[in-house]
């Protein structure tokens, strides 16, 4: 039976009714009139800890949120998909990310198939050839040890291993050089083969269909080049895959004892726990990539098993649904004070507007209301002197998740305490603001004469009342970040099932790449012009007149 529209669920209208009121609350009021609000409002999980105090709620908005999310069926639901139901109903698949990291013996049967055994056996595999390049033991045409490793893919093929080999680079042996190429821009395949040695680079493909448009073009090229100095013989020295399609590896070169493989019940941004993590297990080894693991199914464990008034990604997820379709924020910021997790912005992109990302309901019923909200941010303290003018005195207002970590990897003195003071005062400024009359008080402690303050005064007036999440972890670890990358995808689960939408699927991406194979075999002649409009028509005629 489908499910009543979002807008008419009484949960949803009861809160429509609440944030009449309080659309008007001051954090600056709430924090007075409750001294342990802080306390409250803060919860600890799998090694994070979320203070997620200053947001425009209380305990009777956050009841009446737990409400929605039993009315939408967020329990049932999150209880299906750890059951291996095939809650992906566009493709009809279960959805299983969470089994690529839970420990041995963790039983769980589809279609006939012990899962939990599937996983391990690949594990084991990655385990052997991971300690194996690692150790220096495989070695290239030349007979030496592999100093490099480019991970050729696309998307969460290509996000997810960057993103966390970047995140842990303290982890990283010191022989290996990781680099990541995506683009179908021969400038990106370019730029990294230049700074390579075919002797002792080693090429990850990650393709589960190896059909993959972006990431076979970037293999061909790789392949191309590197025959100009070795042989079609060498290749199997030199390139390994992370596919499901062995006919297709063994034609390209490729021993398919060195395919590792993964399944279809795992969507790719959510596949860097899988083979698709190759990468991170040959640059920081099977044991640090196994505690990442752990970390991430620690977060799945309070996830599943936390009630709903306790439960990190509920929350998370809630107070996004209570800023997207309430109060009308179109986008969120994320500001990790960490600069190693200067790609998990990028990550989150991904992750959340590929999944959720979405106006049709898991019926195929139009949606009549907001989803998604765009995602984007910088490192602090980079974005501070870039964009957060507008988070602080623009006119829209746009939550901020703000990450820290406790404990420094590095010894300089005098940076860490600097750059938490940063992360830290922003989101008391984002909250505090500074009214007109501190304003002018402060001017006139300079001494300023009053038409002067008059005019510096609107100005200098910041409105606050602007809300944030801050996540803390002690130290950024294999197992931390396992678990703040499992938080957000529980909390996007959360938010979609809220929302009524299928997160799984992701057809938005298809029909450009239809347009661009149709429109490549225009430009290099291979067939006549389509009935394009005359924007791309015209656009087409200049490319290939340059190209001649």
């Amino acid at each position: 039976m489908p499910q009543p529209a979002l807008q008419n669920a009484p949960a949803f209208q009861a809160l429509q009714l609440h944030h009449a009121t309080a659309k008007n609350w001051q954090l600056r009021e709430l924090f007075t009139g409750d001294p342990q609000r802080f306390t409250k409002l803060s919860i600890t999980a799998a090694g994070l800890f979320l203070d997620y105090s200053k947001n425009r709620l209380d305990e009777t908005t956050l009841q009446m949120l737990f409400s929605l999310a039993r009315e939408r069926g967020v329990d049932v639901q999150r209880d299906a998909m750890f059951a291996g139901d095939k809650i992906n109903v566009t493709e009809h698949r279960a959805v299983l990310h969470t089994a690529l990291r839970a420990p041995p013996g963790d039983a769980l049967h589809i279609d006939d198939q012990d899962i939990n055994h599937d996983v391990h056996a690949v594990l084991a595999r990655i385990k052997s050839f991971s300690t194996r390049v690692r150790r220096g033991d495989w070695l290239g045409y030349t007979g030496k040890p592999i100093t490099d490793i480019v991970n050729i893919g696309i998307g969460g093929s290509h996000l997810g291993p960057e993103m966390v080999c970047r995140a842990l680079r303290n982890f990283v042996h010191p022989r290996l050089s990781l680099h990541f190429v995506a683009n179908a821009d021969g400038h990106d395949l370019d730029a990294t083969l230049s700074r390579v040695n075919p002797e002792t680079t080693l090429f990850v493909i990650a393709s589960k269909t190896f059909i993959t448009a972006e990431t076979m073009l970037n293999a061909q090229s790789a392949r191309t080049w590197f025959l100009q100095h070795g042989s079609v013989g060498d290749l199997p020295k030199h390139f390994v895959a992370v596919s499901t399609n062995s006919q297709a590896v063994t034609a390209f070169g490729i021993d398919p004892a060195n395919m590792f493989q993964f399944w279809d019940w795992v969507g790719g941004r959510y596949s860097i726990w899988s083979a698709i993590g190759l990468s991170v297990a040959l640059a920081v080894g099977f044991g640090h990539f196994s505690e990442f693991l752990a970390g991430a199914h620690a977060m799945d464990e309070h996830f599943r098993h936390a009630p709903l008034e306790q439960n990190m990604p509920v929350l998370l997820g809630l107070i996004g649904v209570w800023y997207r379709n309430f109060f009308g924020s179109t986008s969120i910021s994320i500001a990790p004070y960490h600069q190693d997790l200067n790609q998990f912005t990028a990550y989150l992109q991904q992750l959340e507007m590929e999944s959720n990302g979405k106006s049709v309901a898991r019926d195929g019923a139009p949606l009549r209301i907001a989803t998604c909200p765009v995602i984007w941010g910088d490192v602090g303290t980079n974005g501070q002197h870039a964009y957060f003018q507008l988070l602080h005195q623009g006119s829209d207002i746009i939550p901020v998740d703000f990450i820290a970590v406790l404990k420094p990897s590095h010894g300089l003195p005098d940076h860490h305490t600097a750059l938490l003071a940063n992360c830290f005062a922003q989101s008391e400024a984002f909250m505090r603001g500074k009214t007109a009359d501190e304003v002018r008080t402060e001017l006139q402690n300079q001494a300023l004469p009053p038409d002067v303050i008059d005019a510096l005064t609107p100005h200098k007036t910041f409105p606050g009342n602007r809300p944030s999440n801050t996540l803390l972890m002690d130290a950024l670890t294999p197992a931390t970040l396992g678990a703040l990358i499992a938080l957000y995808e529980h909390k996007v689960f959360v938010q979609g099932v809220i929302w009524g939408i299928n997160s799984f699927d992701q057809w938005g991406v298809e029909l450009g790449k239809v347009l661009a194979k149709n429109i490549q075999a225009e430009l290099i002649g291979q067939s006549q012009p389509d009935a394009h409009d005359g924007s791309t028509n015209g656009l087409i005629a200049r490319a290939k007149a340059a190209a001649r």
